[in-house]
């Protein structure tokens, strides 16, 4: 079993998809997790409501913490952050670069939240 993270700031929006299009591409095989180096604590609606388009219910996610998380991972992947991601240990490292769809309108943040589908699915293929 692969072991994936998406972390970004508030583990709201970006990182909370692309653990969602993790589970729904990689099923069994992957364990996939996101995290916040400063969560905000909630979900942002937008993402709720833009997975649920999609047939994947984010409401059963919860916004955590990089503190709560342990381990080692085949792949880390930060949101474009920068530099308040903290280090995770993990054999590949990357950094997507996504804008943060928190105040785009519904177009904007549809097309992060493709691209995130996308990017997780080239991933889990080349893991």
């Amino acid at each position: 079993m692969k072991r994936v993270l998406f972390v970004c700031v508030e583990n709201a929006n970006r990182s909370q998809m692309a653990e969602a299009f993790a589970h729904i591409y990689g099923g069994d095989g992957v364990e996939a997790l996101s995290a916040g180096s400063k969560p905000s604590g909630a979900i942002n609606p937008k993402a709720i409501r833009f997975m649920q388009e999609l047939g994947y219910d984010l409401t059963r996610h919860a916004s955590k913490s990089l503190d709560d998380i342990t381990g080692e991972f085949d792949a880390v992947i930060t949101m474009g952050c920068g530099d308040n991601c903290p280090w995770v240990p993990a054999k590949r490292r990357e950094d997507w670069g996504l804008p943060d769809p928190k105040h785009m309108d519904d177009a904007g943040y549809r097309a992060v939240r493709d691209d995130i589908a996308l990017r997780v699915k080239t991933l889990l293929t080349e893991l």
